[in-house]
């Protein structure tokens, strides 16, 4: 991802509001930390960042949904080339670094439905991440990852994430994310 200052949202494609655009593309950039390690004293990214930054956003959208048009569904595709260093021993994408990308992916449409129809963004905690892995993908190949919301509530949210393989022409996974928004609450958690 490029730097705020850098961001061009002209080559997004989708009917989104480019104020959408640049707004996403914003958050997701300031997710990607930075600073030092206070076990080892180096200077981290974080374990995402580096896979999070070779990410395309191709198009993002808001449309009526096809079964009920006075609600709205987001819509916000990437696509990731998959490196040597997302496998697992075997060769193939690890689950866990497809699983990651899944996590970030599919809060994207949260955040920009309610960018569109609520005038703020958020991408909430995650409750559930279930996934179905259908074939494995290989270095080089072009991921084409697709997600939509389902349901934007006051406090659950929840999207579907498909992850197609352009290279070889089928799927990848699919998954469906339930993330809940934070109370807004100064106290420390209790248990």
């Amino acid at each position: 991802m490029k730097l705020e200052s850098d961001i061009d949202t002209s080559q997004v494609e989708g009917n989104a509001p480019s104020e959408v655009k640049h707004a996403l593309l914003s958050a997701l950039q300031s997710m990607q930390p930075s600073g030092v390690s206070r076990s080892t004293g180096k200077p981290f990214r974080g374990f995402g960042a580096q896979f999070v930054s070779r990410m395309q956003i191709t198009e993002v959208s808001v449309s009526p949904k096809a079964d009920e048009v006075e609600k709205f569904e987001g819509r916000v595709v990437f696509e990731v080339i998959v490196d040597e260093d997302m496998l697992n021993g075997a060769g193939n994408m690890h689950g866990g670094c497809l699983a990651m990308l899944i996590d970030i992916c599919s809060t994207a449409p949260i955040y920009v439905l309610g960018a569109a129809t609520r005038g703020h963004g958020v991408f909430g905690v995650s409750q559930s991440l279930n996934i179905v892995y259908h074939s494995p993908a290989l270095p080089g190949d072009k991921l084409h990852i697709v997600n939509t919301t389902i349901a934007l509530g006051s406090r659950a949210l929840s999207s579907r994430c498909e992850v197609w393989n352009v290279t070889r022409h089928r799927i990848v996974a699919s998954a469906v994310h339930i993330n809940m928004v934070p109370s807004e609450s100064s106290e420390s958690a209790k248990l």
